[in-house]
C-alpha cells in the first residue's frame, strides 16, 4: 500500500484493510455495538486533554477519536448502508442548511439570533413533531443531560426570572430532601436537589461536568496527600479519629493553596 500519510483517503483505506479477510482479526469481527464504548472513552479523552490544556496531546486524542468515526463508517459501508462520502455529504449539507445567515439571506447578528434560528430549523426539518428536547442524547451522563435539556428549555423563555428565584428553589429542595422518610422520597427529592443545582450552574455561566471532575480532582489529590503522611508516619489512615483525619485534610488543603501538592 503507497502509504500518503497526511491523505484522508489513505487512511480510509488503512482501515479497510484492517477489516478485511487478510487484515487484523480483532477489527474484524468488530460491530457497531462492540466499538461503541471505545467512541465513548476517545471522546472523553479528548475533553480531558482540553481540560488539562494539553495541547500537545490534543491532536493525537483527536486522531484516535477520528479512528472510532472511520471504523463505524467502514462497518455500515461492508453492511451497504451507507459510507464517507455519504456522511461527508451530510454534514455539509446540514452545516448549510442550519447557518442561513452566512450560505443564505438570513440574519442573525448575535449567538443568541443563531440558536433561535437553529432551533427553528431543526423543528422544521422534523416537522414541527416531536420535542424540543429529543436531540439532546438520554444515554450521555445525567448532569450533562440535565444540563442541555435546561438550556434548550431556557431558549423557550421557560427560565427562571432572577438568580434569586433559583436559589429560592434550593433551599426548598433541601428542606424536601431533610423532610423525606422512605428510601424512595429520598432519591426523588435527592434528584430534584442535584437538577436545581445544575440549573445554578447555568445561570453562572458553568459547566457542571467540568465543575464536578475539577471538585473530584481536589479530593484526590487531598486525600491521596492523606494517604502519603500517614505511610510517611507509618500509621494507617483508618486508624486516626474523624477529627485527625479532618485536621490532615485541612493541611492538604494548604499545602494545595501553596501549590505543593
Amino acid at each position: 500500500m503507497e502509504e500518503k500519510l497526511t491523505d484522508f483517503y489513505n487512511l480510509k483505506r488503512i482501515i479497510a484493510k484492517l477489516r478485511a479477510p487478510d487484515g487484523c482479526p480483532w477489527d474484524r469481527e468488530q460491530t457497531h455495538n462492540s466499538i461503541k464504548q471505545y467512541l465513548i472513552e476517545e471522546a472523553y479523552e479528548v475533553i480531558q486533554t482540553i481540560d488539562e490544556a494539553k495541547t500537545d496531546k490534543l491532536c493525537d486524542e483527536l486522531g484516535d477519536l477520528l479512528l472510532q468515526i472511520l471504523l463505524h463508517t467502514q462497518i455500515a459501508e461492508e453492511k451497504g448502508e451507507f459510507d464517507m462520502e455519504d456522511v461527508i455529504r451530510s454534514i455539509s449539507e446540514k452545516m448549510i442548511r442550519r447557518h442561513p445567515h452566512v450560505f443564505g439571506d438570513a440574519k442573525a447578528d448575535s449567538p443568541d439570533e443563531v440558536v433561535a434560528n437553529w432551533d427553528e430549523i431543526k423543528r422544521k426539518e422534523n416537522n414541527g413533531e416531536g420535542s424540543l428536547l429529543d436531540s439532546v442524547p438520554k444515554n450521555i451522563p445525567s448532569l450533562a443531560y440535565s444540563h442541555a435539556i435546561q438550556n434548550r428549555a431556557a431558549r423557550t423563555g421557560f427560565d427562571w426570572k432572577d438568580f434569586a428565584g433559583i436559589l429560592d428553589k434550593v433551599m426548598e429542595e433541601l428542606g424536601e430532601l431533610r423532610q423525606a422518610e422512605t428510601q424512595q422520597q429520598k432519591v426523588h427529592e435527592f434528584g430534584d436537589l442535584v437538577f436545581v443545582l445544575t440549573n445554578v450552574a447555568r445561570w453562572l455561566n458553568i459547566d457542571p461536568e467540568l465543575s464536578l471532575r475539577q471538585a473530584n480532582d481536589r479530593f484526590y489529590r487531598r486525600f491521596k496527600y492523606m494517604e502519603e503522611v500517614c505511610v510517611t508516619k507509618n500509621i494507617q489512615l483508618g486508624s486516626l479519629s474523624f477529627d485527625e483525619q479532618n485536621q490532615l485534610w485541612e493541611e492538604a488543603k494548604r499545602k494545595e493553596k501553596e501549590g505543593k501538592i
